[in-house]
């Protein structure tokens, strides 16, 4: 008897293959209210005066917390691998899209 099937805990993830090819982002867009928060994913073109968000993920405060520890450790575990990321001097966006400022 298999028991991957009879564990009443696991969870099976589908990932469909629209998804699983992934969007690129080279920019987020983070912001939060007292119930949510919202992460803007956005990828921006050099000397393309218009950006669109391609992806919007909403959390929950808890869920945000968990996503920042679980990137933190990632980070980490890349990071013994692959040696220290290079921290970049904030790139300025090349124009005011109209909306919060970004740090990611």
């Amino acid at each position: 008897m298999d028991n991957q099937n009879n564990n009443p805990n696991q969870l099976n993830i589908e990932l469909s293959e629209e998804i699983a090819e992934g969007i690129y982002s080279n920019l987020a867009i983070i912001t939060h209210s007292n119930a949510e928060f919202v992460v803007d994913f956005v990828k921006v073109m050099p000397g393309v005066p218009k950006a669109r968000v391609k992806s919007r993920i909403v959390l929950t405060p808890q869920h945000a917390k968990r996503l920042l520890s679980a990137l933190a450790d990632n980070v980490q575990k890349y990071e013994a691998v692959h040696g220290t990321i290079k921290q970049t001097d904030s790139v300025g966006l090349p124009m005011n899209f109209g909306g919060p400022t970004a740090q990611a």
